[in-house]
């Protein structure tokens, strides 16, 4: 067993790591907030407590003074600690490209990258320091460091986005950064890295966001040409829950019965049906990127979701009665329970085939 430390928890990038960690056999994580760095006696609790350090506390926006201080500040408060406990944990430090601009914010990430790289050098510790194009992801916090946020954000409320400037974007999934980091870690990797992204005006970005939006409003699951677009689909689905769901399908019925479309997609998929037991409970699990809609076709159900890592359980009602579908969005845990006194009969729709080797499913319990 692995325990890696995380700062910066309840960041973008942090959140996401934590997901990825949370989905890894061997891996145990240690969490870590800002707070953490107020005391320097939990601070060195912390380090001895971990054989790696995922450092993605930071500043990167507000006053320059401050932000200067922060994030080098923290570099020299992580160091410290290390020197204090006579430890010396693998550190994989998020820098960013600002680096190469003369920024204060680039300069700050350039001053601590060099504190810990120091600091590995003398004690014949491990550095690993990332340094990362624009990041994005789901459930970012809109109008603050990603305007794929923004744009998403945006999109999910009706509303419709404004270039100020279309420049050159490179885009990389906070995921992505997340595997970058755990394989640094289980490799012993060291040095400077520099992860590739897809590089994209922001109207490029903003036109491939919006036909996505506006196929899926129209009732259709979009295309996704490769796993950057899904990315960014399952992006902007995140600004949709919990609000948009469930969504109710419309029911054509006439002398011979009632008929409903369950799922049209430009993607293909899987499509599959279970019956459950009253009482009974299925799924418990989360996704990294699978696209997954749950619909009763007969019997009473409820559907709960939980956000990874938030006390939250959202719940929808749904009845076979009432055809309405629930997508399932990515990074929440989710389950069905038949609170109905017969069989529930649902249909369940993904926009892969289930590969065993590789089935995107992690156990997670909803409560």
């Amino acid at each position: 067993m692995v325990k890696i430390g995380v700062t910066g928890v309840a960041g973008l990038i942090g959140w996401h790591t934590r997901c990825r960690l949370q989905a890894e056999d061997g891996v145990e994580v240690v969490a870590a907030g800002r707070e953490l760095f107020d005391s320097a006696t939990a601070l060195e609790r912390f380090v001895s407590d971990c054989d790696a350090v995922i450092h993605l506390a930071g500043m990167n926006r507000g006053d320059d003074a401050e932000m200067r201080q922060v994030n080098v500040g923290l570099a020299e408060s992580l160091t410290s600690a290390c020197e204090r406990a006579g430890v010396t944990p693998h550190v994989v430090f998020s820098s960013s490209t600002h680096i190469d601009k003369d920024t204060v914010y680039g300069q700050s990430k350039r001053k601590a990258a060099e504190i810990f790289a120091e600091w590995a050098d003398r004690r014949g510790a491990r550095f690993t320091n990332l340094v990362l194009p624009h990041v994005f992801g789901e459930c970012g916090r809109p109008y603050y460091n990603s305007v794929v946020s923004t744009f998403c954000y945006q999109l999910a409320r009706g509303e419709t986005p404004s270039i100020a400037h279309d420049g050159q974007l490179e885009l990389l999934h906070a995921q992505e950064v997340a595997e970058l980091a755990l394989a640094a870690i289980r490799s012993g990797r060291t040095g400077e890295q520099r992860p590739a992204g897809r590089e994209m005006r922001v109207s490029e970005m903003l036109n491939s966001v919006t036909a996505h939006a506006e196929r899926y409003r129209a009732g259709v699951i979009p295309e996704f040409r490769d796993v950057f677009e899904l990315r960014l689909f399952n992006t902007f689905r995140s600004y949709l829950f919990p609000d948009y769901y469930p969504r109710p399908l419309k029911l054509h019925a006439d002398n011979r019965g009632a008929l409903f479309e369950g799922v049209k997609t430009d993607h293909g998929g899987q499509a599959f049906l279970s019956t459950t037991k009253p009482g009974i409970t299925r799924g418990d699990h989360f996704h990294f990127n699978k696209v997954e809609r749950f619909l009763v076709l007969q019997g009473e159900a409820i559907i709960r979701l939980r956000r990874m890592f938030d006390d939250r359980v959202i719940e929808f009602p749904v009845s076979g009665s009432e055809p309405a579908f629930v997508d399932m969005p990515t990074l929440h845990t989710h389950n069905i329970t038949n609170v109905g006194g017969g069989e529930l009969l649902t249909l369940f729709w993904s926009h892969e085939i289930f590969d065993p080797d590789n089935p995107d499913t992690y156990r997670e319990p909803v409560s």
